[in-house]
């Protein structure tokens, strides 16, 4: 019964890991509703000429003036004899403008300097177009039409683009002008940066933005204002002199924004922190205080900003300059830690009547980690919060700028003023090194949500931001590279803010005549080329059957291109290839077949292109670069197509033993290494079409390759295993029965055994665990092995002068218990199969956890009984030796692990076993992504030191052992206790 009542409890506490274990990982994937992919084109016309070809104006302004040059630039080669009269009538701040015929040409009459200017870039607009002008009273629909601050700042270095595996998040556009001492800022590069923003902002306001939001915050803050004004920095402290440079510099160039009637809005994380600051507050019971201090100083030295945009969700270290000593830290993580910061600068933004920018984008668990995609938790954090002062910023997809994506519905809730974020550079669809165009998918999103929100009354557009800089292509918006290409997105999304009911067809025809070519047929083979590529873009870079459905992994919300690892990485690990080919596994076929369309779509578009005359288009160079930029998507297509069907096709032979999988998986392989090695040898190192990298995917196939022969070498093994169970040779015997029953293991072997007994288990283990890490993960050997030979030799030495022959027996049964148990799955189909039933087949990894943890805690139960039973020791002596014996392997591998620094460890072990995207560790990091904690090889050492110090004072107190038999003679009466407890394992 006792026998009984052990195997129930090992095999519950085998259950209890599995239920853990899945409770942990939380994989799960439902059908969601994503967003249509609408595609319009307009018909070909010739360009009306302009009515005008002159302007006079009752009232010069620099912003005026740069308006009006936006329409007399637009009629350049032309010559009407029509003048434009401009009149503005007072000092308003309204954007409202009317536009009259007259016998002399146009009037356009607005009550502000923002309606004429507004007045004036529309015309300008229509006259590049060839359109026909629009009369009548007009306003632009959203009142404010933010933009990020392009490629201002940043400066193309090849040497630095051309490894492809920068992957810094830092956007700061002043860290260039640094210098490291007095005077702190180079003015000679302040100059370049604040004619970089001159001219970005020229530009923008000329599209239809009137506003920009700016990186920084803490960087122009000294917090005078707090203590006696050294409270945070001491009056040497380096801080307050940069600070004070940083202002003298920066405002005066940030100031052009606002003189050309665009709002600036500073932007920062939170929490937004410096070593200084950081130590003020952890003295401080209210934080906010201190960065109200903070954000009134900002605003009374950049009194022309009109507010401050923040974000909680994320930040790190991948976001800090190097050499710059502000750093960000997530840490507003409740709802009512939201609400406290809100309130706060809230407060301060009344003061001078401006606005706090508040962003939900957030990724993680809980009310605030889901802000962003769950309406419910946006209610309980930002419910009854309706402060005039607060904007909610938003994208307005379901997730991150991905496509495959339902729209966004926490936008379609909520009392608060609310700003929908869209992205021109699509940074996980190529940073805009593929033609994209977005304007239908923006122009339906955007009717979609003004229809379902009226309080939507404005638009984020990045041109530039998002994801690293230099890990894509070296384009820089508005000066080098081909940014042309994402000047589409940026310039429709300017007219779609004023005019969402705009034609996106006509936006982009409108876009092509004034950027390639004024030709109507030239401009009709780019229109139709721009409305495919949407098409191309899905097809290629997504795989529909997975992108179409809503996956959540460890608390997570994997994207919908996951194959495709953050940016420019085609994974190859086992968890998203098992788990996008389980939900894609009734449509492999048609996923295979969307990859070959996306090649045939993208070599359509180049032959379109192509085929038009060169002598219509305004620059060479650029039809050079579009063809380029279409014969780079082919061959990226072609490359993509290839390893998705060689990664399916496997998994497809994984999942069902299918021969014919099996020989399309090894057909698709040698495609994919033609394909592969062609593109990387054309793209390798060019800056300005970079090669994706498949370093990740090729570690992935080259474990693949290996599973039929683990397979074959993990059934032999077994084979031999299992026969050696009816191999009549004592010493073998013994071993099995040893595992099953350690109270009755075998004493007085001869020399044989002793060997078998230690030689035949550890091969055993050593080779079952080679083929289960297809013989290519040394740092998962040492840990597992290593514990198995530290627990073995801590039990061995706690026995002394005792024949050791009876523990090893027992020691060795339940590694070949273990063993079996492994190799009868490795024995299928390899470790490939282990894994993908791992993360795919919840039944499966049940039953295998199950029984796995029950035969590993079996380990523990067999060593006490040997110990109790042969070895004559009291129950404590015996709860310590195991306490012992487990801790010290415990004890070892945290050490371990706390030397190499976790992210390291992990890291390590995951680029060898690939189980985790490649770039997880790279990118984001293991740790911080996965929320692992950080102490938590401080957490393990300690335990393993717990346990053998507890263990090592069980043993010493633990009484002495019974006398050796083989030494001394047993008195009749001790037999008789000796036979009563080998009944049973205690």
């Amino acid at each position: 019964m006792r026998r009984l009542m052990i195997i129930i409890v090992l095999f519950s506490l085998g259950a209890g890991m599995a239920f853990g274990l899945s409770s942990a990982l939380r994989l799960s994937w439902s059908p969601v509703t994503v967003m249509a992919e609408p595609s319009s084109t307009a018909p070909s016309r010739a360009a009306v000429a302009s009515p005008i070809g002159s302007v006079t104006m009752n009232r010069h302004t620099h912003r005026l003036d740069v308006a009006a040059g936006a329409v007399t630039d637009a009629v350049e080669g032309q010559k009407p004899a029509g003048v434009l009269k401009v009149i503005v009538g007072g000092d308003g701040a309204g954007e409202d403008y009317r536009i009259d015929r007259t016998a002399g040409g146009l009037t356009l009459s607005a009550a502000s300097e923002a309606g004429a200017a507004a007045g004036l870039y529309a015309l300008a607009d229509e006259i590049r177009s060839g359109e026909p002008v629009t009369t009548g009273a007009r306003t632009p629909k959203l009142g404010l039409r933010l933009t990020d601050v392009g490629s201002v700042g940043r400066e193309p270095d090849a040497a630095r683009w051309s490894k492809g595996t920068d992957y810094s998040l830092n956007s700061d556009v002043v860290t260039g002008t640094l210098l490291p001492q007095a005077p702190w800022v180079d003015q000679a590069e302040v100059e370049k940066v604040s004619a970089q923003f001159r001219q970005f902002i020229d530009h923008s306001a000329a599209q239809g933005y009137n506003g920009v939001v700016v990186p920084g915050f803490l960087e122009y803050v000294t917090f005078a204002n707090v203590g006696d004004g050294h409270a945070v920095y001491p009056g040497s402290d380096p801080h307050i002199a940069r600070a004070r440079a940083m202002v003298t510099a920066f405002a005066p160039v940030f100031r052009y924004a606002a003189d050309m009637g665009l709002r600036v809005y500073f932007m920062t994380d939170m929490l937004a922190l410096s070593g200084p600051l950081e130590a003020y507050l952890e003295k401080q019971q209210d934080q906010w205080a201190v960065y109200q201090a903070g954000l009134r100083e900002l605003f009374a030295s950049m009194p022309f900003a009109s507010g401050l945009m923040i974000r909680i969700g994320e930040g790190g270290s991948a976001y800090a300059a190097p050499g710059w000593d502000y750093f960000s830290r997530i840490a507003v993580t409740t709802p009512d830690k939201v609400r406290a910061m809100l309130k706060a600068f809230l407060a301060v933004a009344a003061e001078g009547d401006r606005d706090i920018i508040f962003r939900t984008w957030t990724v993680g668990v809980g009310a605030v980690g889901d802000l962003h995609t769950n309406p419910d938790s946006y209610e309980e954090v930002l419910g009854g919060l309706n402060d005039p002062h607060l904007v909610v910023s938003t994208k307005f997809t379901l997730g991150d700028f991905y496509s495959h994506l339902p729209l966004n519905d926490t936008l379609t809730v909520g009392d608060q003023r609310r700003i929908v974020e869209f992205q021109g550079r699509r940074e996980f669809e190529g940073f805009g090194s593929l033609p994209n165009d977005l304007t239908a998918l923006h122009a339906s999103a955007l009717k979609r949500l003004l229809a379902a929100n009226r309080h939507i009354e404005g638009v984020w557009l990045w041109t530039q931001e998002g994801g690293p800089l230099r890990a894509g292509p070296m384009t820089l918006y508005l000066q080098t590279g081909f940014w042309q290409l994402y000047d589409l997105n940026a310039y429709a999304m300017g007219r779609l803010a004023r005019e969402p009911d705009a034609d996106p067809g006509e936006v982009t025809a409108d876009w092509v005549r004034q950027t390639f070519s004024g030709d109507p047929a030239t401009v009709a083979a780019i229109s139709r080329m721009f409305a495919n590529s949407r098409e191309a873009v899905t097809k290629g870079l997504y795989l529909t059957p997975y992108a179409n459905y809503s996956v959540k992994a460890l608390g997570l919300e994997p994207p919908p291109m996951m194959w495709i690892f953050e940016w420019d990485i085609a994974t190859g690990d086992s968890a998203v290839l098992g788990s996008v080919y389980a939900i894609s596994r009734g449509h492999v076929d048609e996923t295979i077949a969307a990859g070959e369309q996306a090649v045939a779509i993208a070599g359509e578009q180049y032959a379109s292109v192509a085929a038009t005359d060169p002598a219509t288009w305004r620059d060479p160079a650029l039809r050079a670069h579009l063809l380029d930029s279409l014969q780079y998507q082919k061959d990226l297509y072609g490359t993509l197509g290839a390893y998705r069907e060689m990664f399916l096709r496997r998994a497809q032979w994984l999942d069902t033993g299918s021969a014919t999988a099996r020989e399309q998986w090894k057909a698709a392989e040698l495609e994919y290494r033609k394909a592969r090695d062609s593109y990387v040898r054309a793209y390798s190192g060019d800056v300005d079409l970079p090669a994706y990298n498949f370093t990740a995917a090729d570690l992935g196939e080259e474990r693949s390759d290996r599973d039929p022969a683990m397979a074959v070498l993990a059934r032999v093994l077994l084979g031999l295993l299992l026969a050696s169970i009816l191999v009549p040779w004592r010493p073998i015997r013994s071993l099995w029965r040893a595992a099953i029953m350690p109270w009755k293991a075998p004493e007085n072997p001869g020399r044989a055994a002793r060997w078998v007994a230690i030689l035949l288990p550890a091969g055993a283990l050593l080779l079952s665990r080679e083929i289960h890490t297809w013989f290519a993960a040394p740092a998962h050997l040492l840990v597992t092995l290593g514990s198995w030979v530290l627990f073995a030799l801590v039990a061995r030495l706690l026995v002394g002068r005792r024949d050791p022959y009876a523990l090893w027996a027992v020691l060795g049964g339940v590694a070949l218990l273990r063993t079996v148990l492994l190799l009868a799955v490795l024995a299928v189909r390899g470790p490939g199969l282990y894994w993908f039933r791992f993360w795919t087949d919840p039944a499966v990894r049940t039953v295998y956890v199950t029984v796995s943890f029950a035969a590993f805690a079996w380990l523990f139960v067999a060593t006490g009984s040997v110990l109790r039973t042969r070895y004559g020791w009291s129950r404590r002596r015996v709860a310590g030796a195991v306490a012992l014996a487990a801790g010290v392997p415990v004890l070892a591998v945290g050490t371990l692990i706390w030397s190499a620094g976790l992210e390291r460890a992990l890291s390590a072990w995951n680029d060898q076993m690939v189980l985790l995207p490649w770039g997880l560790h790279r990118i984001l990091g293991i740790v911080t992504f996965l929320g692992i904690p950080p102490a938590l090889p401080v957490w393990i050492t300690v335990t393993g030191a717990a346990l053998s110090i507890i263990g090592l004072a069980f043993v010493v107190t633990g009484g002495a052992a019974r006398p050796d038999p083989s030494r001394t003679p047993t008195p009749p009466a001790a037999r008789d206790l000796d036979s009563a407890t080998s009944s049973s394992p205690g």
